[in-house]
């Protein structure tokens, strides 16, 4: 089943190139279904580069989806058109009376910035409370994870001393987990991120379940038990360049950044890497539309009373 998105988004052309089935909002209109109502809060540079990635994850399901984008703030963008965000971008007065199925918070590059001094901190802790009345489950990728657990569980930031880069190893907990349904025993998944997440920290401090954790990286996947909270702490959205656009990018600005782990053929920056994470990418994502929105949400979205019953 497709994802359905306005007809004039980008990704639309895009994603179809891909042969990936994107129904655009005019053809949904003559079809007697109730889709899952998916809100992504994009708070990535790159929007429409992040838009794509997203959306390519969540187009892997038999399930009709109706995405929305939602951005922080109407401060301009240095990555992104103004006119696009304008177009295809709602903001949080426009849809805080709404409710939602699923809702995914993306990463950001402020791993090095105190939550207090983050531009948008107050909007972030706004829709991270709201989410809880309005949304029947959300996931948060990255930064967000970090944002969440201090705002949902008063964990306070915990930042490496390097950065974490590249395509790490990771090893199932829970190995019949649903959120986890089809992964191999061990997996791989890129991180790119200075935040850290010690298992102990979230087994010790979190009522969370842990389902995937590896020795480099820490915790990787985490959920609540009553399904309406996901966290997932690397980029499963990650496009096969993107690290090394990132690692180009550093070196550019001057930046120390270590060579990704893991990721460049012989670990030359000149050859042209290769994704190994995608499979478990779309799975996490399929998972986690069909065991954590789709089976508990309610068909009526008024009434907003999620449940494992």
């Amino acid at each position: 089943m497709p994802i359905r998105v306005p007809d004039e988004l980008p990704a639309v052309n895009f994603l179809r190139n891909e042969n990936v089935f994107v129904m655009t909002s005019s053809r949904a209109l003559v079809q007697n279904i109730r889709p899952l109502k998916i809100l992504i809060l994009n708070l990535m540079p790159k929007k429409i580069e992040t838009e794509n990635q997203f959306l390519r994850l969540l187009s892997n399901s038999p399930l009709q989806l109706d995405i929305q984008l939602l951005r922080i703030d109407n401060r301009e963008s240095r990555n992104t058109p103004t006119e696009h965000l304008d177009t295809f971008y709602r903001n949080f007065a426009d849809i805080r009376d709404e409710n939602y199925d699923g809702l995914i918070v993306t990463g950001a590059p402020l791993g090095l910035v105190d939550f207090d001094d983050v531009a948008y901190w107050p909007q972030i802790q706004q829709v991270l409370h709201w989410a809880k009345d309005h949304v029947t489950s959300t996931l948060f990728v990255c930064w967000a994870v970090q944002a969440a657990l201090n705002i949902l569980y008063g964990l306070p930031k915990i930042t490496r001393q390097q950065k974490l880069s590249g395509v790490y190893q990771h090893s199932l907990v829970q190995p019949h987990a649903l959120l986890t349904r089809g992964f191999d025993d061990q997996f791989l998944a890129p991180h790119s991120r200075y935040a850290d997440f010690p298992t102990e920290i979230i087994r010790e401090h979190t009522d969370l379940d842990l389902f995937a954790v590896s020795e480099e990286t820490g915790a990787y996947l985490m959920a609540s038990r009553d399904k309406r909270l996901v966290f997932v702490t690397g980029h499963p959205e990650y496009d096969s360049h993107t690290l090394a656009d990132e690692y180009l990018r550093d070196i550019g600005a001057g930046i120390d950044s270590p060579l990704p782990y893991n990721y460049f053929p012989g670990n030359n920056c000149r050859l042209t890497p290769q994704a190994s994470w995608r499979s478990h990418g779309h799975l996490l994502f399929s998972n986690w539309l069909n065991y954590y929105v789709y089976q508990i949400t309610p068909y009526d979205l008024k009434h907003m009373t999620p449940t494992l019953d």
